[in-house]
């Protein structure tokens, strides 16, 4: 994830935001295996920090629990009484630790949901694979459907991937389905071979192919890439809980993101799709006007799904 220099009062154009990662070159270590690798061997030598930024919301308590063998943080609004939980999966390609950005976000699905947010600290590449990641987040999911009660998950980017491999975990192995996921600009199909990516590639200032899969090779482990989780969208939709999908136009995501929406509808499950038209990669995330509608998407999507069911009198 970019750090983007923007006050969160403050909103960026939407041309502004591609024309800036264009500048940094922020797809250099996805264009090509070269620059992929070096990224990788920087990020192991030197890892970034992952704890969260000391200026959040002062309306949100956060703490940290190392129990699990990984860090687990959890936010929580400092008044009222929490509802529910919801796993946020930060994105950053399998191999970048989690941003400012993803930190804002869970800070305000706490506030704002009001709901206790579990964000955990999982191993990247080269360290960690798809098995073992998916494997630990539905054991999480699980834990805390036993704590919280309601549980969603939400991701964005290879967190989105995880988010939905997790969901399809949980629903097959453990007969659950979560009251809604929330994935923006997800991962879906890591051979990258949908034909439509190449046409939109040259519109996208963020991401790149022949590089990422240096990173997805890593990520997948012992797996296939047709495994779903490594690919969901290679996975069965059917019986999934609703989901809330995000995408803009200038994503390679974008052409396996559209085909997530048709199976998932064709299969029955409830999906709200929102495309950015010339928005980038995780959009919701950026300090632009569309940005901010699409985290008051995200808000409002999790308060739906973690409302209390009503009852109807006798």
């Amino acid at each position: 994830m970019t750090a983007f220099h923007a006050s969160r009062a403050s909103f960026l154009s939407r041309r502004v935001v591609p024309a800036y990662l264009r500048i940094i070159r922020a797809n250099r270590p996805f264009l090509t295996p070269g620059p992929a690798r070096e990224h990788l061997r920087d990020r192991s030598l030197r890892p970034k920090t992952y704890g969260p930024p000391r200026r959040l919301r002062s309306d949100v308590v956060v703490s940290v629990d190392h129990s699990r063998g990984l860090p687990i943080y959890t936010l929580i609004p400092r008044t009222g009484r929490p509802r529910g939980n919801v796993v946020y999966v930060h994105g950053g390609a399998w191999v970048n630790e989690i941003a400012v950005q993803h930190w804002q976000l869970a800070a305000d699905i706490a506030a704002e949901v009001g709901t206790t947010v579990t964000v955990p600290i999982y191993p990247l590449v080269p360290f960690g694979t798809a098995a073992q990641v998916v494997a630990a987040m539905a054991k999480l999911v699980l834990d805390n459907r036993s704590r919280y009660g309601e549980v969603c998950l939400a991701g964005d980017s290879a967190g989105g991937q995880i988010a939905l491999s997790t969901a399809q975990v949980l629903r097959d192995e453990h007969g659950v389905a979560l009251p809604g996921t929330v994935l923006i600009s997800p991962a879906l199909e890591l051979s990258l071979s949908n034909p439509e990516i190449d046409v939109v590639l040259p519109s996208d200032p963020w991401l790149g192919k022949e590089g990422t899969r240096v990173f997805i090779d890593l990520w997948r482990g012992e797996l296939p890439l047709t495994d779903p989780r490594v690919s969901p969208l290679l996975g069965e939709m059917r019986g999934l809980g609703p989901l809330t999908v995000f995408s803009g136009t200038r994503d390679i995501v974008l052409p396996d993101t559209r085909l997530l929406v048709e199976r998932a509808r064709e299969a029955g499950v409830a999906v709200d799709y929102h495309e950015g038209a010339g928005l980038v990669h995780v959009y919701p995330l950026t300090p632009t006007r569309e940005g901010r509608l699409g985290r008051q998407q995200i808000l409002d999507a999790l308060s739906k799904a973690l409302a209390p069911a009503k009852t109807t009198a006798p």
